[in-house]
């Protein structure tokens, strides 16, 4: 059997990270169409469970989209029962959104095969793997917020 070499194993990582993102792409859109949302319905979900409240014009710079396309997606989203409008307290003419407090859940219902298919996987790692693991995706997830920077500032 031959050794691999650094450029072979680089290669390989490379490979295997495209394949992670492609895969998880597709998982993401199995998800939404089994879910009956799209994609930015989830993304806007998944911004909002981190935030917990964010008004219509940040969930609109966060998908990207316009101010109509985004009161469109709200009101999808506040049909299927996934999120609350609320009045601004600080603004009298402006509307928070909120996860609806059974979103978390359904939302968690959705995804519980992969969490634990997931931790299954994570736990066969030992320790000091998983601190290179970590170190990986804590650095590729930074590459692509500045990546995605410096797209938004050659506009």
């Amino acid at each position: 059997m031959t050794k691999s070499t650094k450029n072979d194993l680089k290669k390989r990582a490379l490979l295997a990270v495209r394949d992670y993102g492609v895969n998880l792409t597709l998982f993401r859109n199995a998800m939404n169409e089994w879910a009956g949302l799209n994609a930015t319905d989830m993304e806007c979900l998944g911004f909002l469970f981190q935030k917990d409240t964010a008004s219509p014009s940040e969930i609109a710079r966060q998908t990207g989209l316009t101010s109509g396309a985004t009161t469109a997606m709200l009101d999808r989203l506040e049909g299927a029962g996934l999120i609350e409008r609320r009045p601004n307290p600080n603004d009298r003419r402006g509307t928070l959104i909120t996860p609806a407090k059974s979103a978390a859940e359904k939302a968690a219902s959705w995804f519980e095969s992969a969490r634990n298919a997931q931790a299954e996987l994570i736990s066969s790692y030992s320790e000091s793997e998983l601190e290179i693991i970590s170190d990986v995706f804590e650095r590729f997830a930074k590459l692509w917020q500045e990546e995605r920077e410096k797209i938004r500032k050659d506009k």
